[in-house]
């Protein structure tokens, strides 16, 4: 199962694209706010605990200083993808982005692009799917269809 947790409810319009891309792939996942400065031991006491309930991959998305998914993937052993968001205090998204890329040696942090939890989304169900051949088939299914929408645009513009 995927954890995609986000800061602050405010981040849901761009988080809810992850949770629509695992619905589509039929990842099972959980959903929540877990906000690293307003509720750190809420978030210390889920990191720790990821792993023993169940999760296998944890999406997390956070605007400004963005520390959730750094802190977050310095206390569990599961794989975190962060999820940058352009949030109203935002400069432009770069605090976001770089808060969440630049992490120190030891503690990575898989990163999307700038509100691409879609793609995190994606990440997240290929990861699963290194263990999952049906998640993994219903992933490669997906792609195919990116690939066919693509080649039938270009045939409608070529005419």
């Amino acid at each position: 199962m995927v954890a995609i947790i986000m800061g602050s409810d405010s981040d849901l319009p761009v988080m809810q694209k992850a949770a629509d891309i695992l619905t589509e792939l039929k990842v099972p996942f959980e959903m929540t706010i877990v906000s690293a400065h307003r509720t750190p031991e809420r978030m210390f006491h889920f990191a720790k605990t990821a792993r023993e309930n169940g999760f296998r991959a944890i999406i997390a998305g956070a605007g400004g200083a963005a520390h959730l998914p750094g802190m977050v993937a310095a206390i569990t052993p599961l794989p975190v993808i962060g999820v940058p968001v352009k949030s109203s205090n935002s400069i432009d998204g770069w605090d976001s982005i770089l808060s969440i890329l630049q992490m120190p040696e030891g503690v990575p942090v898989a990163t999307v692009a700038l509100n691409a939890a879609r793609n995190a989304g994606i990440l997240a169900a290929q990861i699963m799917g290194s263990s999952d051949p049906s998640i993994l088939d219903r992933v490669a299914a997906y792609k195919k269809k990116l690939e066919e929408q693509v080649l039938e645009k270009a045939r409608k513009l070529e005419g």
